[in-house]
């Protein structure tokens, strides 16, 4: 979908005689060598589905061809939608990026990085979710902002549940996963769902199962697992009720038992799997995994929260809240009214420094996609972060920019 702006270039000249361009059919068979080569197998099958499964087709990949015209590098953006507190937040995710080994450090990928965002941009994206080894991407304006659903080992396999089938998923039960996790995000602040069209994708690789629980005909839990080669994953477990959800996990021990692959359960807390499964899991790592976020323009994602920013003020005493709200990223700032706890326009000026001088909050541009999505909240930011500080009204921008907790579902599990 074209927002107005600009169309990019059909090729780029990079230097060293590489051209980036848009892929075409032509590329597959490169693309998909080059996917199997630097990730796994199933990569080159998921950019098939991709291309051949979604409304921008082939306007999604892009490739760095060598003067020879041997594809080197690629990337990939998805289509995605955040959804905060009711409101639809329209975004990109980057992903199947691999590059060559003899054609490393080059500054490709860079350049593919920047493609995709002004691809992203075109579409009327307002944020960029990905997955990706660490620290690499926060080269190209990412942070750390949205905490993984913990992922926890089974040391015990439950008993089998009498009653329960379980079996792959096929394109007829899209729409009970959808019910499924649907109920499961419900209570979540921010969300991500599988589309249908992703739904579709998912169903067809060859990287990872879903599984549906039926009991006397109606389907009662979902997840998805990987194959057992090397352990088994089951995420994304939705359930109604206990015994759906040990249904489930009984099915990934049953899978892995023949290789003696261990397990492992992305585990969603305070949900009736969560509770279901919890006597047969170990605990969580300690180490911190979160999703990469960018917002490439705060202004315009702080415009599109208006109502959800005005919702925010009316729950709480909104009386010291009216007047003018300044909150400053340093380098630029936005100001907006607050008029009987209704959000005005954001409207956005240049440099303030000390944004507590009138009355305003300072963060860091890198901590935006933490401060709107992830689960500190303003006050918590400012307790981790130097250059994070609610200024005088602590009240009011406490309730705009609560701790929020997230259940996202993304392409690959994590």
């Amino acid at each position: 979908m074209d927002h107005g702006r600009a169309a990019p270039p059909e090729t780029t000249a990079l230097p060293e005689g590489f051209t980036l361009r848009r892929a075409t059919s032509a590329d597959l068979d490169q693309i998909q060598a080059l996917l199997a080569e630097r990730g796994e197998v199933a990569d080159a099958v998921d950019l098939r589905l991709i291309v051949e499964d979604s409304d921008a087709g082939w306007d999604s990949c892009a490739v760095v061809v060598a003067a020879d015209g041997r594809v080197v590098s690629t990337a990939t953006l998805l289509d995605e939608e955040l959804i905060l507190g009711g409101v639809r937040i329209p975004a990109g995710q980057v992903e199947l990026v691999a590059t060559s080994r003899d054609h490393e450090g080059r500054g490709l990928v860079r350049a593919l990085m920047a493609w995709a965002h002004e691809q992203s941009a075109r579409r009327g994206h307002l944020a960029q979710v990905m997955l990706g080894i660490p620290y690499f991407y926060r080269q190209f304006g990412y942070s750390y902002a949205i905490p993984y659903h913990p992922v926890r080992p089974v040391h015990t396999a439950p008993p089998p549940e009498p009653g329960h089938h379980v079996r792959a998923a096929t394109i007829e039960d899209v729409e009970a996963i959808t019910a499924l996790q649907d109920a499961v995000q419900a209570t979540a602040d921010l969300r991500m769902p599988h589309s249908p069209e992703c739904l579709r994708r998912l169903l067809a690789r060859d990287g990872s199962t879903q599984w549906i629980v039926e009991r006397e005909g109606r389907a009662v839990a979902t997840g998805r697992s990987t194959p057992p080669e090397d352990d088994v994953h089951l995420g994304e477990l939705a359930a109604v009720d206990e015994a759906a959800a040990r249904a489930l996990l009984r099915q990934a021990t049953d899978l892995a038992a023949p290789t003696s692959a261990s397990v492992r359960v992305g585990d969603r807390p305070g949900t009736i799997a969560s509770r279901a499964l919890t006597e047969f899991l170990g605990a969580a790592p300690e180490a911190a995994e979160m999703y990469y976020v960018r917002v490439a323009d705060p202004a315009a994602l702080l415009d599109r929260l208006r109502p959800l920013l005005s919702g925010r003020l009316r729950a709480v005493d909104h009386a010291r809240a009216d007047g003018a709200a300044v909150l400053s990223f340093f380098r630029s700032h936005v100001r907006f009214d607050v008029t009987d706890a209704v959000v005005g326009p954001m409207v956005t000026g240049g440099p303030l420094q000390s944004p507590a001088s009138v009355g305003g909050a300072g963060i860091a541009p890198d901590l935006v996609p933490a401060l709107l999505f992830g689960p500190h909240g303003i006050v918590g930011l400012s307790h981790r972060h130097p250059d994070v500080y609610p200024g005088p009204n602590v009240d009011v921008m406490a309730a705009l920019f609560p701790p929020v907790r997230a259940d996202l579902l993304t392409f690959y599990l994590v």
